[in-house]
């Protein structure tokens, strides 16, 4: 306790008396912003700052600029007014991208649907904001959330699988409670492992037999353009919206994307064994129209005697990756109280 109070973790409180002395009692300190958590997509980039329990204060949402310099601007102009309104309570930065981190130093290394290579994002921002810096890939810093703030039935299990579902498909591995990583940090890429022939869509490296390409938000919105003879316009969010309201091409749409990314967690489930697969990303909002599909189509696929898929969605809300990226500030802070 005395390690937690000297490192600004816990605040001491006092609870009501029934008689005698009040009782003295320990919580998180809550009272102020304590981190930033910075979500790099490939369209939008979400900001925001966080209480040591992360509880989201303060949030700004804005377009990613394919111009590296452009958004990285954006990205320190926001970081230093939640810096000053915060009072300077913040201890540190996390930065989520769909893309490879070097995990010992955490270095951004590429983000291939920006054409970003090698990106000065970390060394940059600390630079810029004084405040140390880490970053991770999106998928495990989707992991990484659900240890912290999933539901209990997720952070009290040691080994699961999270699948983020965006313009690619990501997964974090978690193995002892750890996500795992693997040699440079390339762990956990089967979005581009092999599940069949002429997907609708090509993945990032420009092929069509990846599981992205058949099983991402781009692939479903194709299947949906080819249904209607136009769509192309429609973005996944109205998508799901017009699958919520009953259109039957939106709803087809997105079933078909459903058996593929089943058949692909078949895959995970049977080579990795993980107590859980969760699915993360908007297409958990379209949960109650996918569920049965995803399910079928990964126990269908999983050979005979093998148990039966555990699949459940996120529960982070809207932004699982966000939550990541404060969780990289917490977990370091924690980490380091724990290691004293």
């Amino acid at each position: 306790v005395d390690e937690l109070l000297k490192g600004g973790l816990i605040e001491e409180v006092y609870g009501e008396s029934s008689g005698g002395r009040p009782p003295q009692l320990l919580s998180l300190r809550t009272a102020h912003p304590f981190a930033i958590g910075i979500d790099i997509g490939k369209k939008r980039t979400v900001a925001a700052t966080s209480d040591l329990a992360g509880r989201v204060l303060e949030q700004e949402e804005f377009p990613t600029d394919r111009d590296l310099g452009k958004s990285m601007d954006r990205i320190i102009d926001c970081a230093r007014r939640f810096i000053h309104s915060s009072g300077n309570s913040i201890e540190g930065i996390g930065v989520s991208v769909p893309g490879l981190v070097e995990p010992i130093m955490g270095t951004v290394l590429h983000i291939p649907h920006l054409d970003w290579h090698r990106p000065d994002i970390t060394q940059r921002l600390s630079t810029l904001t004084g405040l140390p810096v880490r970053a991770e890939n999106d998928a495990n810093a989707a992991a990484l959330a659900e240890l912290w703030f999933g539901r209990p039935e997720i952070s009290e299990v040691r080994d699961f699988i999270t699948v983020l579902i965006d313009n690619g498909i990501g997964t974090g591995i978690v193995f002892d409670g750890q996500v795992y990583r693997g040699k440079d940090g390339v762990a956990g890429e089967f979005g581009h492992m092999t599940i069949g022939e002429g997907a609708p869509v090509s993945c990032s490296a420009g092929r069509f037999d990846c599981w992205e390409s058949f099983a991402s938000e781009r692939s479903a919105l194709a299947r949906f353009a080819v249904l209607t003879n136009n769509g192309k316009n429609t973005t996944f969010p109205q998508l799901i919206d017009r699958a919520l309201a009953g259109d039957k091409h939106a709803v087809t749409a997105l079933k078909q994307t459903a058996r593929y990314i089943g058949i692909g967690i078949s895959s995970l489930i049977q080579g990795l064994s993980p107590e859980v697969t969760i699915i993360a990303g908007a297409i958990v909002r379209a949960w109650p129209l996918i569920a049965d599909d995803v399910k079928a189509a990964a126990d269908s696929a999983i050979c005979q005697a093998y148990p039966s898929s555990n699949i459940m969605p996120s529960t982070l809300g809207p932004y699982p990756t966000l939550m990541g990226a404060l969780s990289l500030v917490l977990a370091n802070k924690f980490a380091s109280i724990s290691t004293h």
